[in-house]
């Protein structure tokens, strides 16, 4: 295989994306059809991960006859997944799928026009940054990013490129959750005083895989192409198979659970990030020889930077061993709450008239709101072998392929969401309280 790993990824991280294509003969004209109305789009597959096959290929194929979608190659580094990962598709898809031994020969095959990114959680960024600078479009997983290193050169090179990218935060693409972004935004909510995000779960093999772990050997995969930019680790199967357990292949709680919710909070209210994060908590129960913690909880101090609030806290909360998985977010004014488990605006603990006339001020109280009435209608389809949220979101990408338009969730979501979720595990990590400096973005 001409090159090396290590010339690949400096070549996708460092260079401009002129002189990337022209290092590796690519071109607009040479290597790229120009995308009309009605031609094909080919997608690749970069990581057969679980949730790829159990979510987003269910997704994608809910939409992508009707919007002329193909899926043409795999690219995984574990050889069992890799040709897991063609058959399986090669199956659904009625087409033969390329294998691909790593991302390189994928994006040299020169006919793949998009991508569909869902490896480990700190491999994220860069591989946005190989599929922009390949002219791929790219749909990514959360966490965006798992470093502010990443996060500041895969936001620089998404924006040169001007490839669609969607991040994978697909509360965005929910009519629940566009319903109650539109609530507040109008003002009809009055000024957010806190947001309280919960969400817990019992069970001991959340992201333990167990029989893949004895199925994998160092000689079947690519170890080294795996760390990318993080500091070399003597060869272990657990760290490859179940990376959110341990720092720094993954924050854990933060990147996996807390980024979605904490993205809804930027979106409601148009902040980017926090001003400041506390956060403590430790492995209490499952003492598996993970990294990460088993229970969190970081405290958010937010604006104030806008008229729509007067600054705020967010109080994020996670066990990992007691809880049903039924994740909470309610936001809160002196007039009462918008909670995201009951899809209702409420009065529920407002400004009473007895409580406000002892301080001459009139009652504050909001009305019952049913925010699935206010959304609108999901597409039909949508409901068909996969989660209405993710597959809303996966044919908004596919659209936004097609028309140029920007994304539900564009680059900045994900930038703005790792920026909390890396101060998070700066505040666990350090035990002191994290800030983030705008001016140097850091």
């Amino acid at each position: 295989m001409p090159g090396s790993r290590r010339k690949f990824i400096k070549d996708a991280v460092l260079t401009t994306g002129g002189l990337y294509l022209a290092s590796k003969g690519f071109s607009a004209n040479s290597y790229r059809r120009i995308m009309g109305a009605n031609d094909r789009v080919n997608v690749g597959v970069i990581g057969f991960s679980d949730r790829f096959r159990s979510s987003l290929f269910p997704s994608f194929l809910n939409h992508n006859k009707e919007l002329n979608f193909d899926m043409v190659a795999v690219s995984d580094l574990w050889n069992y997944r890799r040709n897991m990962g063609v058959d399986y598709i090669q199956s659904k898809m009625n087409n033969k799928i390329t294998s691909c031994r790593n991302n390189e020969e994928l994006y040299n095959l020169k006919n793949v026009d998009a991508v569909i990114i869902s490896t480990a959680d700190f491999q994220h960024a860069l591989h946005t940054i190989e599929a922009v600078k390949a002219k791929c479009d790219a749909y990514i997983e959360k966490p965006f990013a798992e470093t502010m290193a990443d996060n500041r050169a895969a936001l620089k090179a998404v924006k040169e490129s001007k490839r669609i990218v969607q991040i994978g935060s697909q509360r965005r693409s929910g009519t629940n959750y566009l319903a109650a972004n539109n609530f507040i935004r109008s003002g009809k909510f009055g000024n957010i005083t806190m947001v309280e995000l919960t969400w817990n779960v019992n069970q001991p093999g959340r992201w333990r895989r167990p029989d893949l772990v004895a199925k994998l050997r160092q000689e079947d995969t690519d170890w080294k192409r795996y760390l990318i930019n993080r500091p070399f680790e003597s060869w272990d199967p657990r760290k490859y198979l179940e990376y959110r357990l341990f720092w720094p292949y993954s924050s854990g709680m933060p990147g996996q659970w807390m980024s979605h919710q904490i993205d809804t909070v930027h979106w409601f209210t148009g902040l980017k990030h926090p001003r400041s994060v506390v956060a403590n908590g430790g492995i209490y129960q499952w003492k598996d020889g993970r990294r990460n913690w088993d229970t969190t909880t970081a405290v958010f101090d937010y604006g104030p930077e806008n008229d729509m609030n007067d600054g705020f806290q967010v109080v994020f909360m996670s066990r990992m061993h007691n809880g049903d998985e039924n994740p909470s977010e309610i936001y809160y004014s002196v007039g009462g709450e918008l909670n995201l488990i009951t899809n209702k605006v409420s009065p529920k603990g407002g400004l009473t008239e007895n409580h406000a006339k002892a301080m001459g001020m009139k009652a504050n109280l909001l009305p019952d709101v049913s925010l699935t009435e206010l959304a609108e209608k999901v597409v039909a389809s949508a409901n068909t072998g996969a989660d209405i949220l993710t597959s809303s979101h996966i044919r908004n990408w596919m659209e936004c392929v097609r028309s140029r338009k920007e994304t539900n969730a564009p680059v900045e979501a994900g930038y703005y969401h790792s920026i909390a979720n890396i101060m998070t595990t700066a505040a666990a990590r350090t035990g002191q309280k994290a800030t983030f400096n705008e001016k140097r973005r850091k």
